[in-house]
């Protein structure tokens, strides 16, 4: 009697290899012409710069150029950790990107739960497009269009604080007001688009395990909390990791457009400081050990949560 024997398939030889893949990319040439542009933008603008990071370990003087200007042994980063106004800087960043995650992450899940218990699709839609608009808006025009909003002498919201309290509260120059008018406006510019994602995420529950609960007599709340939060909590896990990455990036574009000398104490984050040090100081290798030293920052809290969530749970980035 015959037996048979189980024949493992041959492993294609290198030659035979790139022979099939450049016979797939002949195929799928056009793609490959579609990504030219974004590679190349990549390389240029992300990668290229990252030997710029040199000048952050040495006393760089342009006429001498990056590598043959001396070491420093890690001057700038001593004058930093030094530096008053890099720590009032450092507590800004921390303190308001905080609120802005504390405040604004939950607002984006609510508001995309609130749109996936809205039955009437024409209205859901219109919604949708209200709540994604101010994310298309530049900060540079929104600026203007919040000016004329809290200007003390001619703003309406500080028109209708003073008719309620009787008080004139100037946002500009008040520096917790002018903070909570930071986070106010961030939330508003950004729940709608950060809500895409969980929207995207409910629209794969199975619709019967709602209809399930229907039969069981669950109010819509009910199923928001026991269905709906619970099936996108891997995502949810996910996007708060993700979120991580900008705890030291509270909003450059957004201060930079909004902020005044008056407020500065409040308002100044890393961003701003170094745009001072760098741009109007002409300080780069400075300003360049600061930027580091927030990448770094940013680089550890990411990989530090995903740690944390993956040790008491199976959701992660990696």
């Amino acid at each position: 009697m015959k037996t048979m024997t189980l024949q493992t398939p041959l492993k294609k030889s290198p030659a035979a290899w790139w022979k099939a893949q450049m016979k797939q990319a002949k195929k799928m040439w056009p793609l490959y012409v579609f990504l030219i542009l974004p590679v190349v933008f990549t390389i240029i603008f992300n990668y290229i710069p990252i030997g710029g990071l040199l000048i952050a370990f040495k006393d760089y003087k342009p006429s001498m150029g990056i590598l043959e200007s001396p070491w420093n042994d890690f001057k700038h980063f001593k004058n930093l950790f030094a530096s008053a106004g890099f720590w009032n800087a450092f507590r800004n960043t921390l303190f308001i990107s905080l609120l802005k995650i504390g405040l604004g992450f939950p607002a984006s899940i609510i508001l995309a739960l609130q749109f996936n218990e809205i039955r009437h699709q024409r209205f859901k839609k219109f919604g949708q497009a209200v709540s994604y608009l101010p994310t298309f808006m530049s900060w540079v025009v929104l600026s203007s269009i919040f000016y004329d909003l809290f200007a003390v002498d001619h703003g309406v919201v500080s028109q209708v604080i003073q008719s309620i309290t009787g008080q004139t509260i100037d946002l500009y120059t008040s520096g917790p007001w002018f903070i909570a008018m930071l986070v106010f406006t961030h939330i508003w510019q950004s729940v709608g688009w950060n809500s895409v994602v969980y929207l995207a995420a409910l629209s794969s529950v199975n619709p019967e395990i709602y209809e399930a609960a229907d039969i069981d007599g669950a109010g819509r709340f009910k199923k928001a909390m026991c269905i709906s939060l619970p099936s996108i909590m891997p995502v949810i896990v996910i996007m708060f990791i993700l979120g991580l990455n900008s705890v030291m990036n509270a909003g450059y574009e957004q201060i930079l457009s909004f902020y005044n000398p008056l407020v500065m104490k409040y308002s100044d984050i890393i961003d701003t400081y170094v745009y001072r040090m760098g741009i109007q100081e002409a300080q780069y290798a400075f300003s360049t050990a600061v930027g580091l030293f927030k990448n770094v920052i940013s680089v550890i809290l990411v990989f530090g949560t995903n740690a944390i969530v993956r040790r008491f749970s199976d959701n992660g980035i990696f």
